[in-house]
């Protein structure tokens, strides 16, 4: 008899000391996790997975933007110009590159006007004129520009001069009067790589380069 009622004040002491260890919440416990349920996952919307944190990339141009012989006029207009920004005068210039173009195989020179100096005008404008006497018509398609780089730049005082070398695809089609096909062909595009420079004063609140120069390299 006094082993049962010792055992029984022993298991009595355990639980007391059980319930002071567990029985009482502090408010920072976990949260009881329910079972799943697998109707639940069917009727959640599905959620992108998290990104993975990506480091800050500086915007110092690569050596995909320029030629290695153009970096030290390349960092030299950057040093001079707070503005200029290599990607999007790429950008522009590959724009003006497909609009110049499409003008003037359309004979259409009062559109490029803007964007081209007096000399290169008057170059094309020679063309288009010669070009209609002769009775022909360009019909080109720019198929694609494969690459646009900056060859080139230099800063004199306030002016920049920056070239670009354009890689495109070009299907280059002649016709005559009659609308025939003389020479070319739509099929067949014809990989050309041009080298323009475009000039800009940079003490001007005037954004917009010009064009000054083409050529054709080899």
């Amino acid at each position: 008899m006094t082993a049962i009622v010792i055992l029984a004040l022993v298991a009595l002491f355990i639980g007391l000391r059980l319930y002071s260890v567990l029985g009482e919440r502090t408010g920072h416990e976990q949260p009881i996790l329910k079972p799943a349920d697998p109707e639940a996952d069917a009727r959640m919307e599905p959620r992108a997975a998290p990104r993975a944190a990506t480091a800050t990339v500086a915007s110092e141009p690569d050596d995909l933007a320029y030629l290695p012989t153009a970096g030290p006029g390349v960092r030299a207009l950057l040093a001079a110009d707070s503005t200029f920004d290599v990607a999007r005068f790429l950008e522009g210039s590959k724009a003006a590159y497909r609009m110049i173009l499409e003008a003037f195989w359309k004979g259409d020179v009062e559109a490029m006007k803007p964007y081209v100096d007096a000399h290169v005008f008057e170059t094309f404008a020679g063309a288009v004129e010669q070009r209609t006497k002769d009775g022909l018509a360009l019909d080109n398609r720019l198929v694609a520009i494969d690459q646009t780089l900056i060859a080139g730049a230099e800063i004199d005082r306030n002016v920049a001069l920056v070239t670009v070398r354009f890689e495109a695809d070009i299907a280059a089609v002649t016709r005559n009067a009659a609308g025939e096909v003389v020479a070319g062909s739509l099929s067949d595009a014809i990989q050309t790589r041009d080298r323009w420079t475009f000039r800009r004063d940079i003490s001007s609140r005037d954004p917009n380069w010009l064009l000054v120069e083409t050529d054709e390299e080899e």
